[in-house]
């Protein structure tokens, strides 16, 4: 148990610093981004702000899940992960992963339909592979979640 306490202390750390990274991207540098490539492209300066939005709800996205992943290891804490409250905070997850998947996969037809060379077109279907690898994943283990939570209030409904 000593180590699950660890493990959980470990992973607050890392996932308070990846939103206050994230929270920095949203408010500083992609906005900044695309403000310079506006500026050095002029010819692409109508992409700033969709480009801008786009990134922030990506993030945002992530931030999501990092919230939910919080509250996750809250309840792993108290013992009360095989609860029904869970599959709030798992199905969070889950939208955010559909959401965040579905922009790119948007983004991802428009940059085709625009594209000159192959390399962005293939950058974003390794993206959307991966995100549909862990969408699938997260979608399998609230599978798991579901049956150990029927089996522990069978287990305490005999106890």
């Amino acid at each position: 148990m000593k180590i699950t306490s660890l493990a959980v202390v470990a992973l607050r750390i890392v996932l308070v610093a990846a939103f206050l990274l994230l929270l920095l991207f949203q408010v500083m540098s992609m906005p900044g981004q695309f403000a310079h490539m506006a500026a050095e492209d002029p010819e692409r300066a109508y992409l700033q702000w969709p480009l801008t939005v786009f990134a922030i709800l990506e993030l945002a996205c992530v931030q999501v899940v990092i919230v939910s992943t919080w509250k996750l290891l809250t309840m792993v804490r108290r013992d009360q992960i095989f609860s029904r409250q869970a599959f709030v905070w798992v199905d969070a997850i889950m939208w955010a992963i559909a959401a965040a998947w579905t922009m790119l996969a948007v983004f991802f037809a428009i940059v085709v339909l625009n594209a000159d060379d192959p390399g962005m077109p293939l950058l974003l279907v390794l993206m959307l592979t991966a995100g549909a690898a862990v969408g699938l994943v997260v979608v399998v283990l609230r599978a798991l979640l579901r049956q150990a939570a029927d089996l522990r209030s069978d287990l305490e409904a005999v106890i």
